[in-house]
Formats: structure tokens, sequence, C-alpha cells
């Protein structure tokens, strides 16, 4: 199965210069919890969360409107991303290996094409599916969701701060 069969395709975008209420907003609006991060010819520079919103709106003393994307994340050189003519078990390799949650999806011109989310995979799993099959298995999608959700190793200063919270 490719990932093009299963991954959502309308998917909307933002730029670096973006401010965090408007992608809350967004993120509102259409019902997702991520926004790929797109320089103007739509190649992906990274991507946003509502994780990345929270922690950024929490631990700062200015609204969501005063803070922008590209301070929250960091553009990466090789952000995490698949093609849609990837098999999906090589895709759910490297959501279990980077522990996400969603994948862009992109060409070969590094353009945005959609996202792949562990909802696709589990919407898409199917019992009689599986090892040499061509859909995802229940088990394939369990795993999958068990790696990405699995526990991060936090450091003892980390744990002391919680602690002291």
């Amino acid at each position: 199965m490719k990932v093009r069969e299963i991954m959502t395709q309308s998917t909307i975008f933002c730029r670096p210069e973006t401010n965090l209420a408007e992608v809350a907003k967004a993120m509102l609006e259409n019902d997702c919890g991520v926004l790929p991060v797109t320089d103007n010819s739509e190649k992906v520079l990274g991507v946003i969360t509502d994780r990345d919103i929270c922690i950024a709106v929490g631990t700062r003393s200015q609204p969501a409107s005063d803070i922008r994307v590209d301070e929250v994340i960091q553009v990466q050189s090789d952000v995490q991303c698949c093609s849609p003519d990837d098999d999906v078990k090589d895709a759910l390799d490297l959501m279990q290996q980077r522990q996400v949650r969603r994948i862009p999806v992109i060409e070969g011109n590094q353009k945005l094409q959609g996202i792949l989310s562990i909802n696709d995979i589990l919407l898409n799993a199917q019992k009689s599916a599986g090892k040499g099959g061509r859909g995802i298995s229940y088990e394939e999608a369990i795993n999958t969701l068990k790696a990405i959700s699995a526990h991060r190793p936090v450091g003892q200063q980390q744990q002391r701060r919680i602690a002291r919270a």
C-alpha cells in the first residue's frame, strides 16, 4: 500500500512569519493539531503542533499574536518527510523511529503534497492485512502507536524542576 492511498491530501500550512494566534485558529477551523511550515515555494521547513503553541504561550509573557512560528520551531534541514509513492510500512518505521504522529508528504521537489498521520494509519488498519499483505494490520498500527507513545527519558534536572513546581 502506498502513502498516497491513505494520506490526507487537503493540507493547510503556514509560513515561518505567521503568528501563533493565526496558526491556532487555522488548526481549530480545520480540525487538526499540526501544520507544516513552508517557504514561499511550499517547500517544507518543519512543522508546528498544538503542543508547540501551548508550551510557547505558557512559558512566555506574550500573547500568541505576538509570537511567530519561527520563534517556536527550529527550521530543519532534514525534516522527516515521506513521498506519496513510499510504502506505508516504510512510513510506519519512520514514525516509530522518530516518535512522531504525523509526517509531511512531499514530492521530489520538496513541495508539500499532504500529511500522513497516525489517524490515517489507524483508520485504514485491517484485521486480515499484515505481513506480506497489502494493507496495514491492526498489529502494525498498534505497534506504531505504542512506539510513538513510549515515554522518552527525562533528565534529572528537568525532573527536579517538575517536582518543585
